[in-house]
């Protein structure tokens, strides 16, 4: 018969095709979660944390609303307002909160 000779492939060949696939398929694996991570990285703006980060004391809190005056100031930093005006606003803020800023 044809073909029967020499034995086929032995047990090191074997074992040698075996690590060949477990090394491919985990590189794949790697690649994967590799590539998918790193978007899971850049993802959100919400501190990067997920599902899997839940019940560990981590929460996300609502972004802070400022206060007048801070818009105030930002108004005056960016020339959306004169410095009379300013003071004048700012004034009538502090005379409303009873002088506490």
């Amino acid at each position: 018969m044809m073909g029967w000779y020499g034995g086929g492939m032995g047990v090191g060949a074997w074992i040698m095709m075996g690590l060949f696939w477990v090394l491919l398929i985990g590189a794949i694996v790697w690649l994967v979660v590799a590539l998918t991570g790193q978007s899971r990285r850049s993802g959100p703006v919400s501190g990067g944390y997920g599902p899997w980060d839940a019940g560990q004391g981590r929460t996300e809190s609502a972004p802070r609303t400022p206060s007048p005056l801070e818009l105030l100031d930002r108004r005056l930093a960016a020339g959306e307002i004169d410095v009379a005006t300013y003071q004048q606003t700012r004034a009538a803020l502090l005379d409303s909160r009873g002088g506490q800023p």
